[in-house]
Parts: structure tokens; C-alpha cells; sequence
């Protein structure tokens, strides 16, 4: 362990890593808090009603989401790594003109959709145009260019600090909410207001940070002239869009699919337990954002960026075992002091999603690794695997033994997830030495 600490790129990730936990702890914290007042503050049908218009949302941003963040570590960093500013802004100005047209999409689309799914997910008719006004958060929470350029140009201290602003201000909103009786009407005010800050504050510390770098006209969206002079531009957002669609439809929107096969309390418990189960699996999640930058700046063909994913997802695994013995040993007791006894039946659930947790933190660095190896549509298509045979076990497994069900097809869609990454992933590293870092003629 302490070789692997003498290596400045490890030590990169476990610093940046450490830079976003500072915030995470803190948001996790205070995301308890708001679900907590939430949860406390209604029965448990509304609270699922809540969480299901959430839920909504986030999907249909997902879906439409075009990864633009991945773009830019893809084909920025390398770019800012040789100086090649021209390039640099090629890359961003297409990822925000990417951005600007997938919101657009994904607000119309979202919002004609949700007259024709508003009963099948569980939203009564008297809530209906809450739902629809919190559609118009989509094209913000769309967006993924400001989060690009903070980790291209490494700072992820800024990403922290903007982490903190979103919880902070939901907590005190959700806690203004509670002790002012505002019911269901002010927990949602206090979650679209909470978001729009914290997607606002994202956008400036990345014009601010374009500004200290003095790399001018970056933002100014270009999607054509732009992809023509990036090689496999078009091909590498599809592909990541496709890929993250389907993350979101099985991760956001599995509460979704909970609340449509067994109704809105029991997505409400799913929701209580995926929360926990996220924010015990925060470490991981951490070092994917810190290690797919730092890998980004190491060339594929040698085997340095291969020996620092094996070291992370041992340390992230180790991690995860520590992680799940802890959450089992205070997540009951925590669950009936923060949500109430009513939902005591979430802990449940958490034990077998615990299992679930050792995976994914193990098999993390998979998905980036294929990434640099220019295996994206490898990465897609086990990704896609994975998702429909969940899909199948959630659907199934929830009919047949209820909620307890779903959490066993959760468990079960992450091994598969892993296990289908895998295999592509040894694939390019056997081959490696036919990839290449940086190829000057593409940005010419």
C-alpha cells in the first residue's frame, strides 16, 4: 500500500477523491436531513409521491443527458496536456451546444409525456401540475459542460464546494418546511429551488475558472463545425448518452418501476434504502470522478493507467467491505431516528443491497478504463446487458416477494454489471499496446 502511494497519479485520485468526500459527507448529512422532514412531515403515500416526481424528472434528464463531461476529460484533457487551446475550446463549445439542444428535447419531451405516465408512476391527479412545473428543472440538471471543465483543468475543489450548495439549501428549506406546516407544496418549492442554485453556482466557477485560464470564447455552442474537426466526436457522445440512458433507467429510475409494480409507499421505502445504499457507496463514486481525469493524462498503451485501476478498485473494494459491516450494524437504529418507525422496513432492504455496495465499489475503474481505450461501445453494450436482465429481475422479483424482491434484483443487476464490464475490459488491456495518447493530426 504504501508503494502504491508513491505514485503521484494514485495520490491524485485519493486527494481529489478526498476534496469531493469533504462536501459529500456533509451533503449526504443533509440530504438525510430533508428527507427526514419530508418523511416526517407526510404520510408515507405522499412522501412517495414526492420522490416519484423527483424521480421523473431526473430520468427523463438522464435519458437525454448526452455525457458531455466524459467528452470533455476524453478529448480536452489530452488537449490542455499539449497546450492545444484551439482544440480545447472545439471540445467545449460542442459539448455546450450539445447541452443546449438535449435540455431543450428533454424539457418538451418530458412534459407531454407526463400527462399519458402521471397515473401509471403513482401521481395523483390534485399534484399533477407540481409535476409539471418541476419539468422545467430538466434543461439544468441536462447540463454536464461546467462539470467537464472544472475536472479537465483539475479543479475539483470548486466541484466540492458546489456539491454542499444543493443539500444545504434543500435541508434548510425542507426544515422551514416542516416546522411551517407547508406540506407537500413546500418540500417540492424547496427541492426545485435548491437544485436551480446549486446548477447555477456549477456554471460559474466554470466561466470563472475559463476566465483564469485565459481561454476565451470557449462557451460558445458549435455542434457541426466543431464535430467535424474532433475525430469520433459523434460516436463517443451517442455512445456514452446511450450508456448513461441506461444507468438512469436502472438506477433513478428503478423507484420509478417500484412505484408503478407495487405503488407509491413502496417506492417511498426503496427510495429511503437506495439513499443510504448511495451514500454508503459515496468513496467509490468519488474516485471515478477523480480517476477517469487523472488516467485521461497517462497513455493507454502503457501499463500505468491499467495498474492504477486495479489499485483503486482493490482500495475502493477494501473500502466497501468496511462500509457495508458499519451500515448494517447502525442502519436500522439510524433509519427508525431519522425517517420514523413507518419505515423501519427499508433496513431490510439495505442488507441485501449492502452486497450490492462491495461490487460496484470493487468494479468501478472498469467503465474508464474501457473509455481510454477507445472501448465505449464495449462499455455500452454491457451496460446494456446489465440494465435489461435487471429490468426483468426487478420486475419479476418484485411481483413474486414484494418489495424485498427488488432490493435482491438490485444486487443481482450490479454483479451482472460488473461481470459483463469485465470481460471487455481484459480484452483492451491485453491489446493496449495498439492504442495511442494524443494524435496532433486530429487537431489539425
Amino acid at each position: 500500500m504504501k508503494h502504491w502511494f508513491s505514485d503521484g497519479a494514485f495520490r491524485a485520485i485519493v486527494r481529489n477523491a478526498t476534496y469531493l468526500g469533504s462536501s459529500n459527507v456533509v451533503g449526504a448529512l443533509l440530504g438525510l436531513l430533508a428527507l427526514a422532514c419530508a418523511g416526517r412531515a407526510m404520510h408515507p403515500a405522499l412522501f412517495g409521491v414526492l420522490v416519484v416526481v423527483q424521480a421523473y424528472g431526473k430520468t427523463v434528464s438522464d435519458i437525454a443527458k448526452f455525457q458531455t463531461w466524459q467528452f470533455i476529460v476524453q478529448f480536452g484533457t489530452p488537449a490542455l496536456a499539449h497546450n492545444d487551446l484551439s482544440r480545447f475550446r472545439d471540445v467545449v463549445g460542442f459539448s455546450f451546444g450539445l447541452d443546449l439542444a438535449s435540455g431543450a428535447v428533454a424539457l418538451v419531451g418530458g412534459m407531454v409525456l407526463l400527462p399519458f405516465l402521471s397515473h401509471a408512476v403513482g401521481i395523483p391527479p390534485g399534484d399533477f401540475w407540481w409535476a409539471l412545473a418541476y419539468c422545467t428543472l430538466i434543461p439544468t440538471t441536462t447540463a454536464a459542460t461546467p462539470t467537464g471543465i472544472l475536472r479537465s483543468i483539475d479543479r475539483f475543489d470548486l466541484i466540492a464546494v458546489q456539491q454542499a450548495i444543493t443539500p444545504f439549501l434543500r435541508a434548510v428549506g425542507s426544515v422551514i418546511a416542516y416546522f411551517g406546516d407547508l406540506g407537500f407544496p413546500g418540500f417540492i418549492a424547496t427541492w426545485y429551488v435548491s437544485s436551480l442554485a446549486g446548477d447555477a453556482a456549477l456554471w460559474w466557477f466554470a466561466v470563472r475558472e475559463l476566465r483564469r485560464q485565459n481561454i476565451q470564447d470557449a462557451l460558445r455552442p458549435k455542434l457541426f463545425s466543431a464535430a467535424r474537426r474532433i475525430k469520433g466526436a459523434w460516436d463517443f457522445v451517442w455512445t456514452t448518452n446511450f450508456a448513461h440512458s441506461i444507468w438512469s433507467a436502472r438506477n433513478a429510475g428503478s423507484n420509478v418501476l417500484v412505484g408503478i409494480v407495487l405503488g407509491p409507499a413502496a417506492a417511498g421505502l426503496f427510495k429511503v434504502a437506495l439513499t443510504f445504499f448511495d451514500a454508503a457507496g459515496t468513496p467509490a463514486s468519488l474516485m471515478q470522478k477523480s480517476f477517469y481525469p487523472e488516467i485521461r493524462r497517462l497513455d493507454p498503451a502503457s501499463d500505468r493507467p491499467w495498474k492504477l485501476g486495479l489499485r483503486s478498485g482493490m482500495l475502493a473494494g477494501g473500502l466497501g467491505v468496511l462500509v457495508a459491516v458499519l451500515v448494517i450494524g447502525v442502519g436500522k437504529p439510524l433509519i427508525g431516528a431519522v425517517f420514523g418507525k413507518q419505515y423501519i422496513e427499508a433496513y431490510d432492504l439495505l442488507q441485501v443491497m449492502c452486497a450490492a455496495l462491495v461490487v460496484s465499489m470493487a468494479a468501478f475503474p472498469l467503465e474508464s478504463l474501457l473509455y481510454i481505450a477507445n472501448r465505449q461501445r464495449a462499455a455500452l453494450v454491457a451496460q446494456a446487458l446489465a440494465a435489461v436482465a435487471y429490468v426483468g429481475l426487478l420486475i419479476g422479483l418484485s411481483h413474486a416477494y414484494g418489495i424485498m424482491g427488488a432490493a435482491v434484483a438490485y444486487f443481482g443487476g450490479q454483479c451482472l454489471d460488473a461481470l459483463f464490464s469485465l470481460v471487455p475490459t481484459l480484452g483492451a488491456y491485453r491489446n493496449r499496446h495498439k492504442l495511442t495518447f494524443y494524435a496532433p493530426e486530429e487537431a489539425s
